[in-house]
């Protein structure tokens, strides 16, 4: 009995490797197949990388808590909009001050693309951690001056203008601070969780909205009008300095991501060596059909994304002429449910995939946005609390799955850099203008359900874009190793490997040949 045992176990091996093959997703089995026939062998240990989960846990935390800051600032900013304009336009009109205000805002978001172009390439040279502890210094220094701005009252128009300096730090800041993030923690997620791990960075994102517009309710509620306008507003803003600390301190102690460090193929190697500009070039020629992808996405998510936590609280309080704590209240109930939903999402688009998840989201979007806003518009209780959780349910949505899905468009040389052009570009022109030019309109217009066609028309642009968008789930990133979270994990798809690889081998020289709809690199 005893000799018959490795004979059993050479038996049930094969047929255990050809069920695991089986198993496999298309898209993750033909990139494996790929990766295969290349090396013309079957994986060894040294072509898998483990990654350890202390070094993940501290990459996912550090990094989630940068957009947590970010966003705290963004979601005290937009609660405070009306008090802003208020504090820094004082001669103008309750709806131009508003304006002003937003539009203050939106001139943050158009030193992105730059903050991008100078952070981007920075990080696919010096290493991810370098640039994303620059980015969080800059954040927190930007949001803490705002704390410290005297009035116009006190010094005129310096006011704003000393605003507008601050508002401009933030930007450039952020314009490399999410593209460096998302490369970060998809670069350190193991193949198969990527879509998860990767959710909890805009976790970070809704924590950080939702904990500054819950500090600025609880202002609302504890301090008078006058109150507001005299010093409460500057609380928030002066609690990003410490915040800031806490994250530097994170980030100073990550380790450089494992495709960072790895630069596999020399081909990568050469084009991290270009010049930024030749850099730039690199992206724009070799990799535009991404790099579209990219930006019909992230309008997707902005658009939505910056319709709900910056313009629904406005919306509220200037056109459907509510209380700022009912308008404020309502909006955190709705990130209150995203943050709930968002990792759900996240582990979901994991086992079915990122299109399907993107692609049923955008069409629910363009049946639902108006319903939601007509809802939303309706007195009681239940009717606009039900309109903001389909926006907020399909914001999380768009969310979820977009920190694993738009890093892995790029190879690893250009990854930051790519994602810093095509991410801020989009979001400057598509994402911060959205309360500006949704405000705009409805004025303009006198149509208050203008919101919602500007979101139809994003899920329409966002459901075309779905359509060349290839499936990345559960498949290891474009110029890294297979990534996994075990060594067991590791054996497994070592022995996967060699079954796959015979059937690999096997296959016709042409089928091998056939062009894929997106080059890869390993």
């Amino acid at each position: 009995m005893a000799e018959a045992l490795p004979d059993e176990a050479s038996e049930a091996g094969p047929v255990t490797r050809r069920k695991a093959v089986a198993e496999l997703p298309r898209q993750v089995r033909d990139e494996l197949a790929r990766r295969l026939r290349r090396n013309k062998r079957a994986f060894r240990p040294d072509d898998v990388q483990v990654v350890e989960p202390p070094l993940l846990r501290r990459a996912v935390g550090a990094s989630a808590l940068g957009n947590c800051m970010e966003w705290f600032d963004f979601g005290v900013y937009s609660y405070l909009a009306a008090t802003i304009g208020k504090v820094f336009f004082p001669g103008a009109s309750p709806g131009a001050q508003v304006v002003s205000s937003f539009a203050t805002f939106a001139a943050a978001f158009v030193v992105r693309p730059l903050g991008g172009l100078v952070f981007g390439p920075l990080g696919d040279r010096l290493g991810r951690q370098k640039v994303l502890a620059t980015t969080m210094i800059m954040m927190a220094v930007g949001t803490f001056a705002i704390g410290l701005i005297p009035s116009y009252a006190t010094i005129g128009i310096a006011a704003p203008i000393l605003l507008l300096l601050a508002r401009m730090v933030q930007g450039f800041s952020t314009g490399g601070e999410y593209g460096g993030a998302t490369t970060f923690v998809a670069e350190y997620s193991p193949d198969r969780r990527r879509g998860f791990l990767s959710s909890w960075l805009d976790f970070g994102t809704f924590v950080g909205y939702a904990l500054g517009s819950a500090l600025v309710t609880l202002l609302n509620l504890a301090l008078s009008d006058d109150q507001m306008l005299s010093w409460g507003w500057r609380v928030p803003f002066l609690i990003a300095g410490p915040l800031g600390v806490i994250g530097l301190y994170m980030r100073l102690k990550l380790e450089e991501s494992p495709a960072f460090q790895q630069q596999l193929d020399e081909h990568e190697k050469g084009l991290a060596q270009e010049s930024a500009g030749s850099e730039f070039k690199a992206i724009v020629t070799r990799h535009w059909r991404p790099l579209l992808i990219c930006m019909g996405l992230v309008l997707l998510y902005n658009v939505t994304n910056y319709m709900v936590t910056g313009f629904l609280p406005t919306y509220q309080t200037e056109t459907l002429h509510r209380s700022s704590g009912s308008a404020d209240l309502l909006v955190l109930i709705g990130m209150v449910w995203i943050v709930l939903l968002i990792t759900f999402i996240g582990r979901f688009s994991d086992r079915i995939g990122r299109r399907p998840v993107y692609g049923v989201s955008a069409a629910a979007m363009i049946v639902l946005a108006v319903p939601s806003f007509q809802l939303i518009k309706m007195h009681g209780t239940w009717p606009p609390i039900i309109g903001v959780l389909i926006l907020s349910t399909l914001l999380a949505c768009f969310a979820a799955p977009s920190a694993a899905t738009l890093p892995a468009l790029f190879p690893t040389a250009v990854r930051y850099a790519a994602m810093g052009i095509g991410f801020n570009i989009a979001v400057a022109a598509f994402g911060g203008t959205t309360p500006l030019v949704t405000e705009a309109l409805v004025n303009l217009t006198g149509d208050d359900l203008m919101p919602a066609y500007y979101l139809m028309l994003a899920g329409a642009i966002g459901l075309l874009t779905v359509k060349f968008l290839p499936e990345t789930a559960q498949v290891p990133l474009n110029g890294s190793r297979p990534m996994v979270g075990s060594r067991e994990e590791q054996q497994e798809l070592i022995s996967t490997s060699k079954e796959l690889y015979g059937v690999a081998s096997r296959r016709p020289r042409a089928e091998h040949s056939t062009p894929s709809a997106q080059p890869r690199l390993r």
